[in-house]
């Protein structure tokens, strides 16, 4: 199989027709055809079943083009990597955030990786930590921020800030200038992130701790809908600073630290240490972690302390 087999794969993977395909790719329909019928040949097995709506991949065609995807991510940046322009940095970079920190960081660090190398694309995914960390491993995500992470045989880690977790509530429920005591949750209603999702075993564990018994009335992996649910008035929830800066800006939700025992979740850099990083990632590096020093050091995020060098 050859570069040329795999990305008539992606294509038809990702249009369903392998006339669009062909448009795509700048082929005729008859050489498409026959690169993938070589790709069934050489790999043993139907990669396309033809439906009513389209081309739709089998088993055997997934599992392909998921591995084509990542070779073709490797090649794409090799040939950034050795690319004529020498001085230039250039070329595609994905970058795994977390959903509670996304919409903090992710504008502004796009405006400063484009600004200092206007020829790198800056891709970003967001998810839970889970999620990210799967990404990281997967190779679909060069940098990503994680949190309470340790380097192991598969991560480096950079610790950068510890951030404090807030309780949340309905609006003009829960008094801003004071931290609010984890007792006070006793037999309350609320929202949480689903298990395993690792802010929910840093909530469990500091209930536990405490001997604390909650109401869990809804669990959710969407951090808006868990926010809608708690302006709605159907429970309290316990969230990072940075998921809840605009609500409690505008006054659509309520909350105050939690203290007694204080709470917070400390955040990482990390890079798959299994990975030779790439002239983009370690150009970028320095603008992500940059921006959040800033807007630690300048109190844009409150509840935030920098650790990092």
């Amino acid at each position: 199989m050859d570069i040329k087999q795999i990305r008539t794969l992606i294509a038809i993977a990702e249009t369903g027709s392998a006339t669009k395909a062909a448009e795509l790719l700048h082929l005729v329909q008859p050489a498409v055809s026959r690169h993938i019928r070589m790709l069934e040949e050489e790999c043993g097995a139907l990669l396309f079943e033809r439906e009513r709506h389209g081309m739709v991949l089998t088993d055997a065609g997934r599992t392909l083009a998921e591995y084509g995807r990542r070779a073709l991510r490797e090649l794409d940046k090799a040939r950034a990597e050795i690319g004529p322009a020498a001085n230039a940095i250039s070329g595609r970079l994905m970058i795994g955030l977390l959903a509670s920190t996304s919409n903090l960081l992710a504008t502004e660090l796009v405006a400063r990786v484009r600004a200092k190398h206007p020829a790198v694309t800056v891709g970003i995914n967001v998810g839970y930590a889970g999620n990210v960390v799967q990404w990281l491993e997967a190779g679909e995500v060069e940098l990503a921020l994680l949190y309470d992470t340790r380097a192991s045989n598969g991560l480096q880690v950079e610790a950068l800030l510890d951030e404090r977790l807030y309780v949340i509530g309905p609006p003009g429920e829960i008094d801003a200038s004071t931290p609010f005591p984890l007792k006070q949750l006793r037999d309350r209603p609320m929202i949480l992130p689903n298990a395993p999702h690792g802010l929910r075993s840093i909530i469990e564990h500091a209930l536990a701790v405490a001997g604390i018994s909650v109401d869990v009335v809804a669990e959710t992996n969407a951090l808006d809908l868990q926010k809608s649910l708690v302006n709605k008035g159907f429970g309290y929830s316990i969230l990072p600073s940075s998921a809840i800066l605009d609500e409690l800006r505008d006054g659509t939700l309520s909350g105050a630290p939690v203290g007694t025992p204080d709470l917070s979740r400390r955040i990482v850099l990390a890079r798959a240490a299994t990975r030779r990083a790439s002239p983009v990632s370690v150009a970028a590096a320095p603008e992500l972690v940059g921006l959040m020093k800033e807007m630690v050091l300048s109190g844009a995020w409150p509840g935030a302390a920098w650790i990092g060098r």
